[in-house]
């Protein structure tokens, strides 16, 4: 049994029309999909990746409007790693986003919500996972998400449910490889910073992994069966996911690779309309008077 690779990570902002600002016209990345939380319809629920749509590729981002900026700390992702092709992608980069500090291999920044991300060459040989943006050459282009660092109290110490339960590959101290069967990720813990981590804008929720459909449930055993609390099967319309703690405090989750993000808007359209959650429908009328219209870049360059 192994994973594909990554599915999506998801993090908190406290502004979606800036969000979508920055991803989707300064990061070049496609507006996938506009809905809301299924715990707080009144919140909106923004993803983020490719043309497609593709695990591998996909950020999302949970609305609370004029949240507190948070900070990472023990237990939680503080970078994002994107990838680039070269050196000569950087340049571009560090050309269209002047305050980055650059450094060899890679151009770190932060999202306005103050979300650590980076962008590095990439090293693992995944795909593209490639986005259209007028003003980014396709040579240029974000190809996909290519690692995480979170902090941990032991970050030097082997975690073995990375390694023994979920098929990882450990490269010494706190570095890890995740070789799925379609994409790999760059996974690390640091050292905690003394301070505690505090939820809000600009720290990350939980992060997932891609399963095969039919592997699903046999995820859920597999944790079960190493005494780990792990969730009944929850269904996000887009997906299917179970979710748990590993043992350093991050929230995982395993998504399933079906339906996708076409299941209720054409592929060429994706994005584009408010989607609501069926259990959320009812509140179409509703949710559309007082959710804040979020305007996409991508209909203002059409």
């Amino acid at each position: 049994m192994r994973f594909t690779g990554l599915h999506h990570i998801t993090m908190i902002t406290g502004d979606a029309q800036e969000n979508v600002r920055f991803y989707a016209d300064k990061l070049g990345l496609r507006l996938v999909k506009k809905t809301v939380n299924f715990d707080s319809p009144d919140a909106y629920h923004l993803y983020f990746g490719d043309e497609q749509g593709s695990p591998g590729s996909i950020l999302t981002w949970f609305e609370f409007p004029g949240a507190r900026r948070g900070h990472p700390g023990i237990g939680m992702i503080h970078t994002l790693q994107l990838t680039v092709a070269s050196e000569a992608a950087l340049d571009f980069w560090a050309d269209r986003l002047p305050a980055a500090r650059r450094g060899e291999g890679r151009l770190a920044f932060e999202d306005p919500d103050g979300l650590g991300l980076e962008l590095v060459v990439g090293t693992l040989g995944n795909p593209p996972l490639r986005a259209a943006h007028p003003e980014i050459p396709a040579e240029h282009a974000i190809a996909g998400v290519e690692g995480a660092r979170a902090y941990s109290e032991y970050a030097e110490v082997e975690e073995k449910v990375l390694t023994d339960l979920l098929g990882f590959t450990h490269e010494g101290g706190g570095e890890y490889v995740l070789e799925g069967s379609d994409r790999s990720f760059r996974w690390a813990y640091d050292p905690a910073p003394e301070t505690r981590g505090t939820p809000g804008a600009g720290t990350v929720h939980h992060i997932a992994w891609a399963s095969p459909d039919e592997d699903h449930l046999r995820w859920q055993e597999r944790v079960r069966a190493a005494g780990g609390y792990i969730t009944e099967v929850r269904d996000r319309d887009y997906f299917r996911s179970i979710y748990f703690r590993e043992p350093r405090g991050v929230l995982f989750e395993i998504a399933t690779l079906s339906p996708g993000f076409a299941v209720d808007e054409d592929p060429e359209h994706l994005g584009e309309a408010l989607r609501l959650p069926a259990q959320h429908e009812h509140l179409r009328s509703q949710l559309e008077a007082t959710l804040t219209p979020v305007r996409n870049p991508r209909a203002v360059h059409a």
